[in-house]
């Protein structure tokens, strides 16, 4: 495995961390992350968005210790935002801001100075920070509640810059970001001065990377190149090992077999001899002395025979091990009985309507901010992380899937008439809604409760059949909700959605890739295509739209139009 970069500016030494319910989530990790970009990948559930948790502090391990070279900044995966916060704030300025701009009203207080310290251009390059995040200088002075999801994710990130944070962990940061916004956090990652580590399922993201960093079952380890190189030699090394696990399984049967050959010679030589001995053809003594030999050349050659045997058997198990047998989630989905002409859906923008009929797949795109969300839950009915059916109806307006929690008033008023005419109507009182935020699910509840919410008919011992299909075995179906990773999460809201009974004949997914490693989407796009009801998808996921045979795709446009590309 080619090297990475070589001055560690995190060094993890023999960590574990486990969750308050005795589940471990780290076990024994060491290693280290150098001083440039690294990309840190690993399936769902392997403890990548843990690990930033420690290493930025939020997090104490139950044993083993991290060093890091300087301060430490962190980007959570759920950015929690208060929105009538100033965005100059968000941007980790608003101290030093406000003592600057006091200074230059007349007010000399000491306190000031020190809070401006050397940092007098704190105004300029803040407000190259926010056109930076494609803001414009005056929203120093506004509320968060006025960005979108992805227009805060930026400035949050912007301002990691701004600061000058020598190590910074970004968690899924692409989550939530339209094209615009991702080419932006592109130019950022391509300028980025110090260490930088970012959990992604992002490809486009990861080939930004200096090293990719894998984290696979408690050991972590470093690649020296992009995500397409370590992927590269990953499936070079696999092909190779299964090829040694073959020549390794053959030459196990090869030593059995001469093994038993030999076995069967021995007792051919020892039955010749006995007969030999019977009919008095030689001496007692010399048929005695020929005896003893005969046993001391046969224990010889099973000792060898075994001996080999148990090597080739050694190295099968070395092989076996470099082989990776990944468990994948299993969708089934079931009919869900829709006739090919059935009315499903209507979305509409007051101008034009477009029905959505028995099993079609269609795709609804746009910037962030533009009310793709608030389309999906008016056409849900507003029941946010409902996963059982419920009854279409214009419901409130909620944020977009790439928009920070707001209360209804923090909608600027231009876009909540722009809005007003957007509507969703459904035609069936079986629909199924996956929020991007996977906020439907109870925090303090188990997962098993969360899933027996929305199928209470079906036996608990079936429930824990169907959720080991979504990887969710053992004590983690009894865990709380609020203890699940990222992927975790969304692996259980999925299977609340699916499992709900009786099944849903329209499925409504918000983001649904945005928290899935790249084996599961392949599992998903699968499951999807074999579901013989309507799917209807919102996705900034352009390789993802590109494999579900999209028969219609919709653009929401800022000024709430709809438009059929």
């Amino acid at each position: 495995m080619p090297a990475h970069t070589l001055t560690p500016s995190i060094v993890l030494d023999r960590l574990t961390f486990a969750w308050p319910d005795g589940s471990t989530a780290l076990s024994d990790v060491s290693g280290s992350f150098g001083s440039g970009r690294t990309g840190l990948v690993g399936r769902n559930g392997s403890g990548k968005s843990t690990l930033l948790r420690l290493i930025a502090g939020e997090l104490t391990p139950a044993t083993g210790h991290i060093t890091t070279s300087a301060d430490v900044a962190y980007l959570p995966q759920r950015l929690t935002l208060d929105v009538d916060r100033p965005v100059a704030e968000l941007l980790g300025v608003a101290e030093t801001l406000a003592a600057l701009r006091a200074i230059e009203s007349g007010d000399v207080d000491p306190r000031h100075f020190d809070a401006v310290g050397s940092d007098w251009d704190v105004e300029a390059r803040s407000q190259a920070a926010l056109a930076e995040a494609g803001l414009a200088p005056d929203m120093l002075d506004r509320r968060v509640g006025e960005l979108s999801g992805g227009e805060a994710v930026l400035t949050a990130i912007a301002g990691i810059r701004l600061r000058g944070a020598p190590i910074a962990l970004l968690d899924e940061p692409t989550n939530n970001l339209d094209r615009e916004a991702r080419a932006r956090l592109g130019d950022m990652v391509r300028s980025w001065r110090g260490t930088l580590v970012v959990v992604s399922h992002d490809v486009s993201l990861l080939e930004l990377m200096d090293d990719t960093a894998e984290l696979y079952v408690n050991e972590l380890s470093v690649f020296g190149g992009p995500y397409s190189e370590w992927r590269s030699w990953l499936d070079a090394e696999q092909d190779a090992a299964r090829r040694a696990e073959k020549s390794a399984a053959q030459a196990v049967k090869r030593e059995k077999r001469q093994r038993i050959e030999a076995e069967t010679t021995i007792a051919r030589r020892q039955a010749m001899g006995r007969k030999a001995q019977y009919e008095k053809r030689v001496p007692p003594i010399v048929a005695g002395n020929l005896e003893r030999a005969a046993q001391v050349s046969a224990g010889k050659l099973r000792g060898e025979k075994a001996d080999r045997e148990a090597s080739a058997r050694e190295a099968l198990d070395a092989a076996e091990r470099r082989v990776r047998d990944d468990d994948t989630i299993k969708i089934d989905l079931p009919d869900p009985g829709v006739p090919a002409g059935r009315r499903i859906a209507t979305l509409g923008d007051g101008e034009r309507s477009w029905t959505i009929q028995g099993p079609e797949r269609v795709a609804l795109v746009g910037p962030n901010g533009a009310g793709k969300t608030t389309l999906l839950e008016r056409l849900i009915g507003g029941v946010t992380g409902s996963a059982a059916g419920v009854s279409g109806s214009a419901g409130a307006p909620a944020a977009d899937s790439g928009d920070t929690p707001r209360r209804e008033a923090d909608t600027p008023p231009s876009t909540a008439v722009l809005l007003s005419s957007v509507r969703g109507f459904l035609h069936t009182d079986r629909a199924g809604y996956l929020p991007q935020r996977v906020d439907g699910l109870t925090e303090d509840a188990s997962v098993l409760d969360n899933i027996r919410a929305s199928a209470p008919a079906v036996p608990v011992p079936d429930l824990r059949n169907r959720l080991a299909r979504f990887l969710i075995r053992g004590a983690a179906v009894d865990r709380p909700v609020s203890t699940l990773s990222g992927g975790e999460r969304f692996r259980v809201a999925l299977a609340r959605l699916l499992l709900a009974d009786p099944a849903p004949q329209l499925i409504v997914l918000d983001e649904p890739t945005n928290n899935l490693d790249l084996d599961t989407v392949a599992q998903l796009v699968d499951a999807l295509a074999a579901y013989r009801g309507a799917v209807l998808v919102v996705s900034h996921d352009e390789a993802f739209l590109g494999r579900l045979s999209i028969d219609t795709t919709l653009e929401l446009g800022h000024d709430g139009t709809l438009t059929e590309l």
